[in-house]
C-alpha cells in the first residue's frame, strides 16, 4: 500500500497539482502507513538506528572541551573518600592546585569517552528483537538500562586503560600524586592511597550513561526529536 501511494504522489506531481494539494496527500499517506501494524523488523530497525543517533550526539557531547568539566551533573569532583585532602588543602590556601586537578581530572574523562562509542554501537548491533519490544514497551529508561547490562563489564574494561592513559596525557596522574604525597607528609594525618583510575572510570561512564538516558527521554516525550518516519512510527506508537 505505501508503495502505491508513493507512486500516486508521483503521478500528481506530474500531472501540475498544486502544493497544498500535495501536503494533504502526503499527510493522508502518513496518517494511512501509520496504520498499518509495527513489524518486529521494523521496531528493532528504529531502536537500533535511535540508539544509534543518541550515542554519537552523547559521545560528541562528552568528548567535547568542558563535556564533563563545564556540565555540573556529569563534572567528576575531588574523589569524595579522601575529601579530608582536598579540605585540608584549601585551608591552607592551596584551594588552585585542588582545582587545577579537577579540571584535568575532567580533561582526562573527554578525551576518553570519544572512544567509548564503539562498544556501545556493538551492543546495539547485538540486540534481539525480543530486547527492541522490551525496550520498546518498557520503562522511560529502558534503553538506558539495556545498554548498562549489556555493556557495563566491557566498558569498565576497555575504559579503565584508556582513562588511565587519558589521566597520564593530562597530567591529572601527575597532580593527583603529589597532592596525596603531600598530604600524607602531613602531622597527624592518616595516609591515604585510593585508586584514581577506578574512580575516574566510574565516574566518566556514569556520566555518559546520563547523557544516553537525557536522549532516551526525548525520544519518547518530544515528537520532534523522532527524525525519520520509522521513528515516528515506533515512537509514536506509546503516545496513544
Amino acid at each position: 500500500m505505501k508503495k502505491l501511494l508513493i507512486i500516486v504522489i508521483t503521478l500528481l506531481g506530474l500531472t501540475g497539482c498544486s502544493g497544498k494539494d500535495l501536503r494533504q496527500v502526503y499527510e493522508y499517506v502518513d496518517e494511512t502507513v501509520a496504520e498499518v501494524p509495527l513489524t518486529e523488523a521494523e521496531v528493532a530497525a528504529a531502536l537500533r538506528d535511535a540508539l544509534s543517533r543518541g550515542i554519537s550526539r552523547g559521545a560528541v557531547q562528552a568528548s567535547a572541551e568542558n563535556g564533563y568539566y563545564g556540565d555540573p551533573r556529569l563534572r567528576i569532583p575531588f574523589p569524595p573518600e579522601v575529601k579530608k585532602v582536598e579540605q585540608a588543602f584549601r585551608e591552607v590556601g592551596l584551594g588552585a592546585e585542588i582545582d587545577r586537578f579537577v579540571r584535568q581530572l575532567n580533561r582526562a574523562a573527554e578525551l576518553a569517552a570519544a572512544k567509548a562509542k564503539p562498544i556501545f554501537i556493538n551492543a546495539i548491533i547485538s540486540m534481539s528483537i525480543d530486547d527492541a519490544f522490551d525496550i520498546l514497551e518498557g520503562e522511560p529508561d529502558a534503553a538506558t538500562r539495556y545498554l548498562e547490562r549489556t555493556t557495563g563489564d566491557e566498558l569498565h574494561a576497555v575504559f579503565g586503560p584508556i582513562i588511565g592513559e587519558a589521566l597520564d596525557e593530562t597530567s591529572a596522574t601527575r597532580y593527583y600524586d603529589d597532592l596525596i604525597r603531600a598530604y600524607n607528609k602531613m602531622p597527624f594525618t592518616r595516609r591515604v592511597d585510593p585508586d584514581l583510575k577506578r574512580y575516574a572510570t566510574e565516574r566518566a561512564i556514569e556520566g555518559l550513561f546520563l547523557l544516553i538516558a537525557d536522549e532516551e527521554a526525548s525520544l519518547r516525550a518530544d515528537p520532534r526529536a523522532r527524525t525519520t518516519r520509522q521513528l515516528r512510527r515506533v515512537f509514536g506508537s506509546l503516545d496513544s
